[in-house]
């Protein structure tokens, strides 16, 4: 399966780096690569993750304080958001 990123998904990236790396750069880049660890196997195992709030996503948890929403569609997995989860999503 392909693995592609909406805009939205690379902001929350982003966010949650630069938020964490003003503190510890290092843990920063750790969990961004655990990000992009996790979303590599979703390409190899779509069904891992349980059924998501919204309709017709899915949800794992790549790290204890956050979720990963993300979608499949035919050969695709495309993760819509990083969500910190002691917030509401959508």
């Amino acid at each position: 399966m392909k693995l592609y990123w909406l805009a939205s998904a690379l902001r929350d990236r982003r966010a949650i780096f630069n938020h964490i790396a003003q503190d510890r750069p290092a843990a920063a880049a750790a969990l961004d690569k655990r990000f992009v660890a996790v979303a590599e196997i979703l390409t190899r195992h779509p069904e891992m993750g349980r059924q998501g709030i919204v309709s017709g996503t899915r949800e794992v948890i790549p790290h204890p304080n956050y979720r990963m929403v993300y979608e499949v569609e035919a050969d695709v997995v495309r993760i819509m958001a990083i969500v910190h989860t002691s917030r509401l999503w959508p």
